[in-house]
């Protein structure tokens, strides 16, 4: 298949069987506003998809109950083929808000696996190396998505394939000129705590 990049990525042909994708949204959201991409997510299903066969695509993220363009926005993704994970945020003594999801992506992937062949991780958090080892040695391909600066070596290294979105940016972004009946809520990149992790050498450019 060629992006549009022109570039070749052969990682999409071969027998991928069932495929679960399991997308960290807020992770995910930070990468790609830094990297200044507005991402479609269709565009980025089906990429991810390749030549499987689509066993179930989940997306996770905190929520504030009472705003409505976020509510709007996991609406759209419901009603588009996302099972959507939500966990409302909480106030941390700094000020900080956040909603953990990183147990319930763990255990989806861990409880499925059997049910799917391909496991499609779309995260940079480093958290998230023992739970795809865990998959692997049940016998499923793990492949993880995400912008190679924002992703943490170690993940990267214990995938059986890294899909790097900056390859193919072209191919995800959204289009100018096209319109949603969602909008993406401006004020999501304050609901985490995005302090660097001591633990990765990577740590200035993670997103967590």
């Amino acid at each position: 298949m060629q992006f549009g990049n022109g570039t070749s990525s052969s990682w999409q042909f071969g027998h991928r069987g069932r495929v679960a994708v399991f997308i960290d949204g807020n992770n995910l959201f930070h990468a790609a506003r830094f990297h200044g991409i507005d991402i479609d997510y269709n565009r980025l299903l089906r990429i991810l998809l390749g030549d499987g066969r689509l066993l179930r695509a989940f997306f996770y993220t905190g929520v504030d109950v009472g705003a409505e363009r976020q509510q709007g926005f996991l609406l759209w993704m419901r009603r588009n083929g996302f099972r959507v994970v939500q966990k409302e945020l909480k106030t941390f003594y700094d000020g900080t808000r956040k909603a953990n999801l990183d147990v319930e992506i763990a255990v989806d992937m861990l409880s499925l696996a059997g049910r799917y062949d391909t496991a499609v991780l779309v995260s940079g958090d480093e958290d998230f190396v023992y739970a795809v080892n865990a998959v692997a040695y049940k016998g499923c391909r793990v492949e993880v998505a995400g912008f190679r600066s924002n992703t943490a070596p170690r993940l990267i290294d214990v995938a059986d394939f890294f899909i790097d979105l900056g390859d193919i940016a072209a191919a995800i972004r959204k289009d100018s000129s096209q319109t949603d009946d969602y909008e993406i809520p401006a004020y999501m990149p304050d609901e985490v705590d995005r302090r660097p992790s001591p633990d990765n050498d990577n740590s200035d450019d993670l997103v967590r």
